[in-house]
């Protein structure tokens, strides 16, 4: 029988959240949500005339991506709302293709992470993680293994997205420090502003998942209505 879309997405939920609490196994997909953060940063100072000198991944999950040139307030900004809108964008492309199709994408972010690990993997942590993270998205591509490309792909679209609501709180800590400090510092708006937008943004994002198949719906129901 075949699970509605609702139904699997509450399912990935729960899945994500059981992993998050997993010791050691929930390392490599905290390193996936830090690892999205951080290229978020990297791309809004490539697109916006920067470049990036490294990119740092660390065990503990943290990471640092390292720019020169480009648009400081968009490179601060966009690391939460990016890591978000990477987890919508993975988890409901691979919710519309099939299984075949989907090893496409997977490829893509291992290309993804094969391109930082040659262009900006600068130090021997970072440089493991992402020999991890490739090994991971790599491991459902072998038909041998009993759990599918398609399911592995959602549920790190998933965790992405989740994680991506929790860690700007993270940045509450009174210490002035971090992408909200720095975006207060520009833009004359507290960091609390920037915490609570970038946490609208990501649960905005996961409600979308949750209307997406209503919105599929409507709109198979107004083309039939157009051709009867």
């Amino acid at each position: 029988m075949k699970l509605s879309s609702r139904i699997q997405l509450v399912i990935f939920i729960v899945i994500a959240f059981i992993i998050d609490y997993l010791p050691f196994v929930n390392l490599p997909f905290l390193w996936s949500e830090t690892f999205f953060h951080e290229i978020s940063h990297g791309l809004a100072a490539l697109l916006t005339g920067g470049s990036i000198q490294t990119i740092t991944l660390n065990f503990n999950g943290s990471g640092v991506c390292t720019t020169h040139g480009g648009s400081s307030f968009i490179i601060s900004f966009a690391g939460y709302a990016g890591s978000a809108l990477w987890g919508l964008l993975i988890y409901r492309v691979a919710s519309s293709l099939s299984q075949n199709s989907v090893k496409w994408m997977a490829g893509m972010m291992i290309a993804m992470l094969l391109i930082t690990l040659l262009l900006w993997a600068r130090d021997l942590p970072t440089i493991m993680i992402l020999a991890i993270l490739l090994l991971m998205y790599a491991m459902p591509l072998y038909k041998s293994l009993w759990f599918s490309v398609k399911f592995f792909i959602q549920l790190v679209g998933i965790f992405v997205l989740l994680d991506a609501i929790r860690s700007p709180l993270y940045l509450l800590d009174g210490r002035d420090l971090g992408d909200g400090a720095s975006l207060a510092s520009q833009a004359f708006l507290p960091e609390i502003f920037w915490v609570a937008l970038w946490f609208v943004i990501a649960v905005a994002c996961l409600y979308s998942l949750w209307l997406y198949p209503k919105r599929t719906n409507d709109a198979k129901g107004e083309v039939q209505g157009s051709t009867e």
